[in-house]
């Protein structure tokens, strides 16, 4: 009989990370299941936000109105990308999924349960995209840090991806950047979120954003 202390053990620390990254890889395939099997998912998060990452969520009439916006301005076989805005894949998915192509550009590799749908994407690498990505009619960006840098880079990537329209949502402070970078006019449209931001969130289109709302 072989002596127990050869058989090779865990340490504690190593333990508990192998168990979170099983609990996380149950979770990812619970939400799975609930996107494959579900007609009727809500709108709502999917997952907590993650302050690190700089995640804030769209409150219900944010993301209302933008899914809206989606529906109505893009065409029949068009797409629209969302970029470093999570909050809305869902019910955009929902609402056009069957007639356009739908994508997410984002960091937070949990969204990966959206398959091919979803395409990870760091801002600090602008042009670090899939080879032969088509460009996309509809462009929704909210970059995730309210800073000049993370604007820039952002704004390098809306470019590589827009073929037309494009709106941003970011913080009132950004306007100057904003309309030097990316040439938007500010909209009387603007952002809310679940947890109320000290800052003030403004929205920035190049097209009449507010008429198609109306």
């Amino acid at each position: 009989m072989e002596d127990d202390d050869d058989v090779p053990s865990l340490s504690a620390e190593t333990f508990a990370a192998l168990q979170e990254f099983y609990n996380e890889q149950a979770r990812r395939q619970e939400i799975l299941n609930q996107l494959e099997s579900s007609d009727k998912l809500k709108e709502n998060i999917l997952f907590d936000e993650n302050w690190q990452l700089s995640q804030f969520w769209y409150d219900e009439a944010t993301v209302h109105s933008l899914v809206k916006l989606v529906d109505k301005i893009l065409p029949n076989g068009g797409k629209v990308a969302l970029l470093s805005c999570p909050t809305l894949f869902v019910p955009v998915k929902r609402q056009v999924g069957e007639r356009a192509t739908v994508s997410l550009l984002e960091f937070d590799r949990r969204f990966e349960v959206h398959g091919p749908d979803f395409i990870f994407y760091d801002y600090n690498y602008p042009d670090r995209l899939p080879p032969n990505l088509e460009q996309y009619d509809l462009v929704i960006a909210d970059p995730p840090f309210l800073s000049e840098e993370c604007l820039t880079k952002t704004a390098q990537t809306i470019k590589l991806l827009a073929k037309d329209k494009i709106v941003v949502c970011t913080g009132a402070i950004m306007k100057a950047h904003v309309e030097k970078l990316l040439e938007l006019k500010l909209c009387q449209f603007q952002p809310r979120h679940r947890n109320n931001l000290a800052n003030e969130f403004s929205c920035y289109a190049n097209f009449d954003l507010d008429g198609v709302l109306r």
